[in-house]
């Protein structure tokens, strides 16, 4: 049984936090040392690495569920271009910017890129549920190595912003601890795998970017995030909703 005060403190994510913020002052030390060759080839090398991840992500796509997953795109894609969610991103990466006095002009493209690889998965949300209702941190511990090392190349390749995503990190992560119960009786396997196919083809636009091969406006695609779980929650396909197991 959790003590309150192990309730209140999402110690997981505040390890993930410190990992990233470690693993992004090594990035940012490397990249003075970088060569202009060397910080191309490591932007490509990230660019298909990131392919890998996308496409592994994206095929988590729950059986029957693909139209889902593509109008949550495009709703979400909608609905981030009405708000102009990019614009109030920006804005807030400019916000932060100048209180470092940095002119990094890959900040917020920094900054989101790294959210979307470090928060979007079955291992970010298993895994802080798992915390918030049992108290076991160990799948948030593996998580906290990789985002770790994986802070030092994009942070290498990006630039501060990176160091910065530890603050919507934070947010997301720890406040899915918090509300662990609550979102656990919420979610169902189809709506975390949905979530997760919906992150991946989110990341594999990143790597759209990354490699230079177009740009994909991925700020304003973020609400599809939320409609795909509203989506298969709202318009579940029949004989296929599998509660998430209770032992997280």
């Amino acid at each position: 049984m959790l003590s309150s005060n192990d309730m209140t403190i999402p110690k997981g994510t505040l390890i993930n936090v410190a990992t990233v913020t470690v693993g992004s002052l090594v990035g940012l030390t490397l990249k003075h040392l970088f060569s202009p060759e060397m910080e191309s080839i490591v932007f490509q090398g990230l660019g298909l690495g990131t392919i890998l991840i996308g496409i592994k992500l994206a095929l988590r796509c729950p059986e029957g569920y693909m139209l889902h997953v593509i109008f949550s795109l495009i709703l979400g894609g909608i609905l981030g271009q009405w708000i102009a969610l990019d614009s109030l991103i920006q804005d807030f990466s400019a916000f932060l910017k100048s209180m470092i006095s940095n002119e990094d002009t890959g900040f917020s493209e920094g900054l989101v890129t790294a959210f979307l690889l470090f928060c979007i998965g079955s291992m970010t949300v298993i895994g802080s549920i798992e915390e918030g209702l049992t108290g076991n941190r160990e799948l948030l511990m593996v998580k906290s190595t990789l985002d770790g090392f994986s802070a030092i190349f994009l942070t290498s390749t990006f630039g501060i912003g990176v160091l910065f995503s530890t603050i919507p990190l934070l947010i997301f992560q720890g406040g899915l601890t918090l509300g662990a119960k609550k979102i656990s009786n919420f979610l169902d396997n189809d709506m975390l795998d949905g979530l997760t196919s919906v992150g991946g083809v989110l990341i594999l636009g990143i790597s759209i970017n990354i490699l230079k091969l177009g740009h994909i406006p991925l700020e304003n695609l973020l609400p599809g995030l939320i409609i795909i779980l509203l989506g298969i929650k709202l318009f579940p396909r029949k004989n296929n909703i599998k509660a998430v197991p209770k032992a997280l």
